[in-house]
């Protein structure tokens, strides 16, 4: 049985072939980037975001939660390498240093949430879509009903009762960000079960948790790829939103949005405070976001056919 199984012919059609992609698939990714200028400046803003967060100690010119009330409310030098380049904020902390820091925050939250999510939301919407029946309702109803929930309010009453943290941050974004992983992988799964080589390994006795995982997994993988790197982004700001309310990472910690919230009182009078955290945020949304659309584009063959 097991050697009849292992003549099922292989099946390398567009969208199994990136879970190991051959040296021509990444040739072809790599050219269809550089022909995308949108492409390549999103590469190119989440380049700077990673090394940034990776060479954060030796970018920041002093420690981000170092007092100097003497230079409260310091104003911007536009000079680089002086101190207080970006300003400081109302307790005369570096703000280069505290954004620069804090980009480690935002990666580290939604990358994490995006790995819980995507990992809870593709395995349910596999078995949904392969099983079917009784389960598939279950789990379908119960994705509804948390569609039904705004995801802000759903945060803020999860995160009210286990209490603010970044561990708790990472978990609830996790949780409540499974559903559209599961929608679309059950959708696709529906019409992949029916094709040829899952219905011969079927025949030919396979059990079912090797024929979902072997045959009907690999090619989901894409799309899950393509909603996780436009998901990180999302990520991003549901952190900032719930920190710039108190509800995210606790001080000292610097996180974007409670630095946003720190300078709200100060629009006024120290503009910057708010204001290059918000850019921040902004300028990693739009790296991820334009990345997610060139992947999403090169990835579906709907889209590059036209």
């Amino acid at each position: 049985m097991r050697q009849a199984e292992a003549t099922l012919p292989e099946h390398h059609d567009h969208l199994s072939t990136l879970t190991r992609p051959p040296t021509s698939e990444w040739r072809r990714l790599g050219r269809a980037l550089i022909g995308s200028r949108t492409g390549l400046l999103g590469v190119a803003i989440m380049l700077l975001i990673v090394f940034s967060a990776i060479l954060a100690p030796r970018i920041a010119p002093m420690s981000p939660a170092v007092q100097e009330i003497t230079h409260s409310f310091a104003a911007p030098t536009w000079q680089i390498g002086v101190p207080y380049m970006l300003g400081a904020d109302h307790l005369g902390r570096d703000l280069f240093s505290r954004i620069v820091f804090g980009t480690r925050i935002s990666l580290l939250i939604g990358l994490s949430a995006v790995g819980i999510a995507g990992t809870l939301g593709t395995m349910l919407g596999l078995v949904a879509g392969y099983q079917g029946g009784v389960l598939d309702s279950i789990i379908m109803r119960v994705a509804d009903l948390q569609l039904s929930i705004p995801f802000l309010i759903l945060a803020i009453a999860v995160i009210g009762v286990l209490g603010p943290g970044l561990l708790n941050l990472i978990v609830v974004l996790g949780i409540t960000g499974w559903v559209s992983y599961s929608r679309v992988v059950r959708s696709e799964v529906l019409s992949v079960r029916e094709r040829e080589y899952v219905l011969a390994a079927q025949v030919l006795g396979a059990k079912r948790l090797r024929i979902m995982l072997r045959h009907v997994l690999p090619n989901v993988l894409p799309s899950v790829i393509v909603i996780a790197s436009l998901e990180v982004a999302r990520m991003i700001l549901s952190e900032a939103a719930l920190s710039f309310l108190g509800l995210g990472v606790q001080p000292p910690t610097p996180s974007w949005g409670s630095m946003v919230a720190d300078g709200r009182n100060y629009i006024a009078t120290a503009w910057w405070i708010s204001a290059f955290p918000g850019a921040a945020i902004f300028l990693a949304v739009l790296g991820i976001n334009l990345f997610g659309d060139w992947l999403r584009d090169t990835l579906d063959p709907r889209l590059r056919t036209r």
